[in-house]
């Protein structure tokens, strides 16, 4: 694939941003993502942007790999759809891409290619051509990039209106952070 572009993972259209930096096998961050289609349907599709940065962390070990399968699936045909079922997929299936006490257990055995093939499997889309993409790392590259500008070093975070709410958190109910978007400015 010489020319490729990464796809925005942004959903919804509408004037007030909504920023969550996830870790896709984080349980906090997995926690977050299942809330996202309740946001967008509270806080509606024309009055907020959701936009999903990806914030891998080195102790979930898997992280890089995964982070790649999405930004991967971003590049298809499909593009942000295919990154959501994605992400969706390894949301359902996290222990199966997670260590145990972020060290032991079976996924020692895995090799990324294992971990490409679930996530084909669970998701459906077909991404390990797009995951040898030479170049990708300049998406992922970037995530982490603006990750760091803003502050960014742990998910889940939010930032609405492009500040970061430390306040706001996995476990807060979907109308604390439309509230939230709502009176930013």
């Amino acid at each position: 694939m010489a020319d490729w572009h990464a796809e925005d993972l942004a959903w919804g259209h509408g004037p007030k941003l909504f920023e969550m930096f996830l870790e896709p096998t984080c349980p906090y961050s997995v926690r977050a993502f299942g809330k996202v289609k309740a946001l967008r349907a509270l806080a509606g599709e024309d009055k907020v942007t959701v936009k999903i940065r990806l914030q891998s962390q080195p102790w979930h070990l898997y992280s890089g790999v995964i982070v790649r399968c999405i930004l991967a699936a971003s590049t298809l045909p499909e593009g942000r759809e295919a990154a959501w079922r994605v992400m969706e997929a390894v949301a359902a299936h996290r222990e199966e891409f997670e260590f145990t006490h972020h060290a032991t257990g079976p996924n020692r055995q895995a090799t990324p290619d294992d971990i490409i093939a679930r996530i084909e499997g669970y998701s459906g889309v077909a991404l390990a051509a797009a995951f040898d993409i030479p170049d990708l790392d300049k998406a992922i590259k970037w995530q982490c990039k603006y990750a760091r500008q803003n502050g960014i070093h742990v998910s889940p975070t939010f930032m609405v209106g492009g500040l970061v709410q430390a306040d706001l958190g996995s476990g807060d109910d979907v109308s604390v952070w439309a509230e939230r978007l709502m009176v930013a400015g």
